[in-house]
């Protein structure tokens, strides 16, 4: 191979980097602009990468974004989510999931308040690949609050009259309005406050 087409590969060669970190980046970018206002030359910046390089890897701006929220949610929910099923009494599952999304949010380790939440504020029609990407991830949520709800019923601690839709629904709405608090400055300590009322949406025990 001669030198002018050594250059030439090494010029069309995508570059490499770390994906998860470039992921990492690319949230952060996100979560401080919003998905639109957020551009594809400042992602690459963030990133370390080109755009080629963007859209080689990720395919374009809008795949990117979902993969960034699934990364999000993949590593910092999915853990509290399977101690939420885990935990054997719904009174103390729903306490402690409160708890720890409180933690989360306000961790300085995570990017301030929920990212599906507040990343995805805005977002224009045409987006439909995003829009319904982040209206799949906020109605997960809300069906795992009812899952566990339900299988709560099955084993006679909640009255079998509950009405879980609407329970679930005030349960993901309590979180989704803790992301927003968190985002405006919220002490640790009030973020917590909160989240201890969360036990109280649930009937009395039976």
């Amino acid at each position: 191979m001669n030198h002018s087409t050594a250059e030439h590969h090494r010029k069309g060669r995508p570059r490499s980097f770390d994906r998860e970190q470039a992921l990492r980046e690319a949230l952060n970018v996100f979560w401080q602009r919003g998905y639109e206002p957020a551009s594809v030359a400042e992602l690459c910046r963030a990133m370390g990468i080109n755009p080629p390089s963007l859209y080689a890897g990720f395919g374009n701006k809008a795949s990117l974004f979902i993969e960034a929220v699934n990364y999000y949610e993949k590593t910092y929910w999915d853990a509290p989510a399977r101690h939420f099923f885990a935990e054997n009494d719904i009174y103390r599952a729903v306490a402690d999931y409160f708890e720890t999304a409180a933690r989360i949010l306000l961790s300085p380790d995570t990017p301030c308040g929920c990212m599906i939440v507040l990343a995805a504020i805005n977002i224009s029609d045409k987006e439909t690949e995003v829009i319904a990407a982040i209206q799949q991830l906020r109605l997960s949520t809300k069906k795992m609050f009812a899952d566990r709800l339900r299988q709560a019923i099955r084993d006679g601690q909640i009255h079998p009259d509950a009405d879980v839709p609407a329970l679930a629904g005030a349960l993901n709405t309590l979180l989704e309005g803790m992301s927003l608090q968190a985002r405006d400055g919220l002490f640790q300590s009030e973020l917590m406050a909160i989240a201890a009322h969360a036990v109280r949406f649930l009937p009395p025990l039976r």
